[in-house]
């Protein structure tokens, strides 16, 4: 278990952009973050890394302080994924996702056949094996953010740490990531992701924190947590929320500003009529419809570690510096959370 306690935190001379932070993760658990720019979902990510010290405020790791596991132990249980990184490296994909299997390696021994096996899994997994031979400075932004949760899961670390994992790609190849973290996470993985498609953590995430200006404001599972009432006051703009019409899972409209009368006009978490309060001459969207429920699981009976890339059914519920055990925060504190 993975656990902060009273954290602040922050960069240089600024103010906390972390302030009293207590929470806790466990294995098998699939946690969002969510929360406005700037919110610090990326600074949260970066303490239960290690890599940024708390000011104030412990965190531990299987009831160990963080700060006290050596760099290499720390690797060995912990990968990351950047939200972008600060520098790509001038070398194939395959190379770059070796680089994840360093902390198991020793002075004496280099990568090995399990390490490369382990590598070329991890590619395949993630829908990149073809790009192996591809330079990483060559990749478009999807790609290269794929290659980035390749070599994280190469590491074989039971956490994972995710700062926008899916960013610049595509819908099916987001839903592709995301049904493996899924299935990953159902194999005793512990994941946490910050996430900014309020939808897709609402499909996929067991357990959702909201942050807003550095504190945690909300936090549970999925059907408590994923509200009108919480996501209006979290994003400060109105939002309804409807079940998915396959999943049953709460999903997140958006009101569009000719529609927004009065800011402080409650909504409803479940509106009865498909209306919006407030909206314009009484009028709703033409593309509003009453949906019911659906329940639907994932099998992951004889999950060997690796998914395909398109599971028999969806799951029910479902910035910053690089975020790596081998690198340091910059130290200017000018993040986007």
């Amino acid at each position: 278990m993975i656990e902060l306690s009273r954290v602040h935190a922050g960069y240089g001379d600024t103010g906390d952009v972390l302030r009293d932070v207590s929470l806790s993760v466990s294995p098998g658990e699939l946690v969002g973050l969510l929360g406005p720019n700037g919110s610090g979902k990326t600074t949260l990510l970066l303490v239960l890394s290690g890599v940024l010290t708390p000011r104030s405020g412990t965190v531990a790791l299987d009831g160990a302080p963080l700060h006290r596991l050596r760099p290499r132990e720390r690797a060995r249980r912990i990968a990351a994924v950047p939200q972008r990184p600060e520098h790509i490296p001038d070398m194939d994909a395959l190379s770059m996702v070796l680089m994840g299997r360093y902390p198991h390696t020793t002075l004496l021994r280099g990568y090995g056949p399990d390490d490369h096996a382990s590598a070329l899994a991890a590619l395949r997994d993630t829908g990149c094996a073809h790009l192996a031979a591809r330079g990483a400075r060559t990749l478009s932004g999807g790609e290269l953010q794929r290659v980035l949760l390749a070599r994280a899961l190469a590491q074989g670390a039971d956490t994972l740490l995710l700062d926008e994992a899916t960013a610049g790609l595509d819908v099916a190849r987001a839903l592709d990531i995301l049904d493996l973290l899924h299935a990953r996470h159902r194999a005793g993985a512990r994941i946490v992701a910050a996430v900014h498609d309020l939808n897709l953590a609402a499909l996929y995430c067991t357990r959702l924190i909201f942050l807003k200006h550095g504190r945690v404001v909300k936090d549970g599972p999925v059907e408590r947590t994923f509200t009108a009432d919480v996501l209006s006051d979290v994003y400060e703009t109105p939002v309804t929320v409807h079940p998915h019409p396959v999943t049953g899972a709460p999903q997140a409209c958006y009101v569009p500003g000719a529609f927004r009368v009065d800011m402080r006009v409650g909504l409803p978490t479940n509106p009865g009529d498909g209306t919006v309060p407030g909206a314009i001459d009484g009028k709703s969207s033409p593309h509003q419809q009453d949906v019911s429920p659906q329940e639907s699981a994932l099998p992951l009976s004889g999950f060997s570690g690796h998914t395909h890339a398109h599971p028999a059914k969806p799951p029910a519920r479902c910035h910053e510096p690089e975020i790596s055990v081998q690198t340091a925060p910059l130290p200017t504190g000018t993040q986007d959370d």
